[in-house]
């Protein structure tokens, strides 16, 4: 019965540290943020002395996180940059630094360059409002290394082509 107990309580702590749940905007200081998600896969200082970090829950999982941070260290805000929001800021001519700072980091696993097209495409899987998990596609200009355009494509499996139902 302990060891159930154990496992219970490591698996909501796991849980509770993949979003993020718990902190609170004005409370919460980085130091609570590492502690309870861990280190950023990105981090990113902002001229007035605010800090962006970047928690990717892929490859598998569907959210980056994206942790806003005052000058003082107090938490800002928190929120899944892969979202119906998030995604629509993505727009053609923007660099990848933009677009890492919008979306976080992609799944480099999949990057794909398409030499006939001087394309870049970096991926992304995503859950947009509770429905079916998705691939979003970015597509760059390889050699300037901007936005031509983006695509969201239903994640399907099988040889039947069964979309796959997700809960964000």
């Amino acid at each position: 019965m302990r060891l159930i107990v154990l496992l219970l309580t490591l698996a909501l702590t796991a849980c509770a540290s993949y979003s993020g749940a718990g902190l609170r905007p004005g409370e919460a200081r980085l130091e609570d943020v590492e502690r309870l998600m861990g280190q950023p896969a990105m981090r990113w200082q902002d001229p007035d002395g605010s800090i962006q970090l970047a928690y990717p829950r892929g490859p598998e999982g569907f959210h980056t996180y994206m942790v806003r941070l005052a000058p003082d260290g107090r938490l800002l805000s928190k929120v899944n940059a892969l979202d119906a929001a998030g995604l629509a800021k993505i727009r053609p001519g923007m660099t990848q630094e933009q677009v890492l700072r919008v979306l976080g980091p992609p799944n480099y696993s999949r990057t794909v360059y398409f030499k006939a097209r001087d394309e870049l495409v970096w991926d992304w899987r995503t859950c947009i409002n509770n429905l079916n998990l998705q691939r979003l596609y970015v597509l760059f200009d390889a050699t300037s290394g901007t936005v031509r355009s983006t695509m969201l494509q239903d994640e399907l499996f099988g040889p039947e082509g069964i979309t796959i139902p997700c809960a964000g």
